[in-house]
């Protein structure tokens, strides 16, 4: 009976902290350089499963999160209160992106290029965790950063759809389909469907093979019916699917983060580049701009401590891979050097906490700026 409460506590300490996550990354890591063609077949053999129904759950929890503080007393749910963290998220996707696309027109290589959106990634779930490291409980940097990464993922939504269609765009399938699926969203939130069972399996679905058939990435099945649902409706929602999404979570690091170390080249330097030096330059630029047509940081969020939520919104991880399957074909050279990229950026980690203590802010020791 004693044992149970320790129990409960190690099952909540390994969700809590992604550990599923980064324990399929580092298995798929180990096996790709003991035996690649094995570890290929394996994740060949479920990566429509995992990338194309499983991540569904994941992007749907991101749009919850999206549609609550968007919500009447929600921190994004007025111009004033949005409009520095949106700065903050457009510059941390302009810079890096940009910075990717000159290095790649530097190397003179086009393909490349289609690899832009992968510098835009923020992981929510790790830049979080770094966020708590670094600042104590009540300090304003950890609140903008999650409503930073909010953002971001609101537009990498709109970006995955706009321009990495999973095939040719078939706009006549996708628009019956999706419209179908919304009205029937519609109808059921008019109803007050409660269930959100109902939701998944009803236009979920519906949207899920509109996606698919029209070419657009069916992950995204879900993004626009979960606005539909009633608040206590998404509530039990995220509830049910917060543990399976980490066993999902676990799966796609199984699947696609196995990259033979010898495939560290050029585009791995430049996703990293991008993530850890071009995100922070963008972040703290914007969130400048911002001041400057008078939407002010919030109060206590010195300059020094911008710095440092700009490195570690610089872990790309999870979103990063994705993005990195969704722009290079399985046959192109750079897919593997990129995935490479997306897992360095958890180099941000040391280096935000390095660089916390040297500009002593967060848990180092106050700040002025």
């Amino acid at each position: 009976m004693t044992q149970q409460p320790d129990q409960n506590g190690v099952i909540q300490f390994i969700l809590d902290n992604s550990l599923l996550l980064i324990g399929g990354s580092l298995i798929a890591l180990v096996w790709a350089n003991l035996n690649y063609p094995a570890y290929v077949s394996f994740a060949h053999l479920l990566h429509f499963g995992v990338n194309d129904v499983g991540m569904v759950f994941l992007f749907a929890l991101a749009t919850k999160e999206v549609v609550e503080a968007m919500l009447p007393g929600g921190p994004l749910a007025s111009a004033k209160q949005a409009a520095v963290p949106v700065f903050a998220a457009i510059g941390g996707m302009v810079m890096p992106a940009g910075l990717f696309v000159m290095s790649a027109y530097a190397i003179n290589d086009m393909e490349v290029v289609r690899g832009w959106a992968i510098t835009c990634a923020t992981d929510i779930a790790f830049s979080y965790l770094v966020a708590r490291m670094i600042f104590p409980t009540g300090h304003p940097a950890i609140p903008f950063l999650l409503l930073l990464a909010i953002a971001d993922d609101a537009m990498g939504l709109i970006i995955l759809a706009i321009f990495y269609p999973s095939a040719p765009l078939a706009l006549g399938m996708l628009t019956l389909w999706l419209s179908g699926a919304i009205a029937l969203a519609w109808i059921l939130r008019r109803r007050l469907v409660g269930n959100f069972w109902v939701y998944v399996m009803g236009p979920g679905v519906m949207s899920w093979i509109g996606l698919y058939v029209g070419g657009l990435h069916p992950a995204l099945a879900l993004a626009p019916i979960v606005p539909f649902m009633p608040r206590l409706t998404m509530n039990g929602f995220e509830h049910w699917w917060k543990a399976p999404v980490q066993v999902v979570l676990l799966l796609f690091g199984l699947v696609n983060a196995g990259v033979p170390l010898s495939s560290v080249g050029e585009v791995t330097w430049m996703v990293l580049g991008s993530l850890v030096i071009g995100k922070p330059l963008g972040i703290f630029a914007f969130v400048m701009i911002a001041g400057a047509f008078g939407f002010p940081r919030a109060v206590g969020l010195e300059k020094r401590s911008m710095i440092v939520i700009g490195v570690t919104a610089g872990i790309g991880f999870t979103v990063a891979l994705f993005f990195t399957t969704a722009a290079f074909p399985t046959t192109s050279p750079y897919l593997d050097q990129a995935k490479m990229g997306a897992l360095l950026s958890f180099l941000a980690a040391p280096l935000a906490i390095g660089l916390a203590k040297a500009l002593k802010v967060g848990t180092a020791g106050a700040s002025a700026g």
